[in-house]
């Protein structure tokens, strides 16, 4: 994965990309971020229960 600092209407966001070529990433700002860091044990748990990929 590939983290990046950027700026969308003079606001900060990150943006995450699985690699360089990724057409889709994945950006927030700082309102969403700490939504994300709030609801992080809740989304984890998501994923748990959620993963196709589990072995």
């Amino acid at each position: 994965m590939i983290v990046e600092k950027s700026e969308f209407k003079g606001n900060p966001v990150l943006v995450i990309k699985r690699d360089e070529n990724d057409k889709f990433p994945f950006s927030f700002g700082l309102t969403k971020a700490k939504m994300i860091l709030e609801t992080l044990e809740e989304i984890k748990k998501f994923v748990a229960e959620n993963d196709k990929e589990k072995k």
